[in-house]
């Protein structure tokens, strides 16, 4: 298989795997027990801290393990809110319409339910925040979420500017940083986010593990009752999977630490769309001249629908996504690119393929090949099934909306 679809999750490391290994069977006791083997346990989950703090340019006080990157968000969220003074009217929340569900379909509830004034900033056709048009709706919000990276389209927000904003106007700013940590390095010299919420899983590390940063000084409730994580999340620590995760933040730490590495995989992904637009001429590359994750490249491929050429592409051994992982079974445009002004038809046909750290040449130069093969297949099943004046029955393989009513030979190796 040729994995191009890195942005839903990676492979464990090796030494990652090893790690959460060991630790199953060495430190399994209870890092809250007082005894000599829970306290062994306890150094493990303090040194992945520290290991992880270090990634984000944090002191290690300032990290909260969860049980996931929805959980961390949920946390950074929930309990901001929580944390603020009561008032007769709901607090203002401010954030965009091309968030990850997570952000976006918590946002959403909240609001629906009166508890939120949920305001969103406009985008423009990049899906970039204007901060001059942002500003104005700081000046009566509690609380401001804008992720760092995109997950679809790999699109850089300005997240510096907008913590420097936030300060400014007393607002509390979260960023979800799932995309942004493990591929591209914290500027410590710059605003940082008040919160920040990443999964160790997208940067090689154990599923199960979800990491907050929490600014010293910001106030934040727990959503999660315990005397775990120092009050602020209960629960019994996953200490397997923060070990894992410590590895995995001492791995990324290494890898950022040469620019060239990251220069060599954004020529890769260069490439490969070069190679798709000299070959598909029509296709459409989302975001190409905006500042994109070194890794994401987000296709339109006109008059096609994203599941048909997914289904294909894994018939021939490459994965990719259409929008987020975690809705990719929908058949519905991504709401992300809809809300960048993408037309419903072109939004439909787009496909994210997103690279790893060792992702190779060669990989890279089959991927393009079977991607263009698949394009041109099912454009000429398409053509060859449209109506025609002896025969309005005829219906396309690719724009069906059931797989049911797929031609078999549209999705066969």
């Amino acid at each position: 298989m040729i994995d191009l679809d890195h942005n839903a999750t990676t492979r464990p490391s090796p030494a990652v795997v090893a790690a959460v290994t060991a630790s199953l069977s060495t430190y399994w006791h209870n890092p809250s027990s007082i005894h000599r083997a829970g306290q062994d346990a306890r150094n493990q989950v303090e040194l992945a801290r520290a290991a992880l703090a270090s990634l984000v340019a944090a002191d290690p006080k300032e990290i909260i393990f969860t049980a996931s990157g929805t959980e961390a968000i949920d946390l950074a969220i929930r309990g901001s809110l929580a944390s603020l003074p009561h008032a007769p009217t709901p607090p203002v929340v401010v954030s965009t319409a091309v968030e990850h569900a997570a952000v976006r379909d918590l946002l959403g509830h909240l609001a629906t339910r009166g508890q939120i004034d949920l305001r969103l900033a406009p985008v423009s056709r990049d899906g970039i925040v204007a901060p001059d048009s942002l500003a104005p709706l700081l000046d009566a919000a509690s609380l401001c979420s804008i992720q760092w990276a995109n997950n679809e389209t790999g699109i850089i927000q300005p997240v510096a500017h907008i913590a420097r904003l936030c300060r400014e106007k007393r607002v509390t700013f979260h960023t979800d940083a799932t995309q942004w940590i493990g591929k591209e390095p914290i500027d410590s010299s710059s605003p940082v986010p008040d919160l920040l919420s990443f999964a160790p899983h997208k940067f090689h590390g154990p599923k199960g593990v979800g990491v907050l940063r929490v600014r010293r000084g910001v106030p934040l409730a727990p959503t999660l009752l315990g005397s775990q994580e120092l009050g602020r999340r209960g629960g019994t620590e996953n200490v397997p999977g923060i070990v894992g995760a410590g590895v995995a933040a001492r791995e990324a730490v290494a890898f950022l630490a040469d620019p060239s590495l990251r220069t060599q995989q954004a020529a890769l992904r260069d490439r490969f769309e070069a190679a798709i637009l000299a070959a598909i001429p029509d296709a459409v590359v989302h975001g190409r001249a905006a500042p994109r994750l070194w890794n994401t490249s987000n296709i339109a491929f006109p008059r096609l629908q994203a599941e048909a050429i997914l289904l294909m592409l894994s018939e021939r051994g490459v994965c990719a996504s259409a929008g987020a992982a975690c809705s990719s079974g929908s058949l519905d445009p991504s709401p992300v690119l809809l809300a960048m002004g993408i037309p419903p038809e072109l939004a439909i046909g787009s496909v994210r393929f997103s690279l790893g750290r060792d992702t190779t040449v060669a990989e890279i130069h089959a991927a393009a090949a079977i991607v263009i093969e698949c394009a041109n297949r099912l454009r000429a099943s398409f053509e060859c099934s449209a109506p025609n004046p002896a025969s309005r029955t005829s219906q396309s393989p690719i724009a069906s909306p059931h797989p049911s009513h797929r031609q078999s030979d549209s999705l066969s190796p």
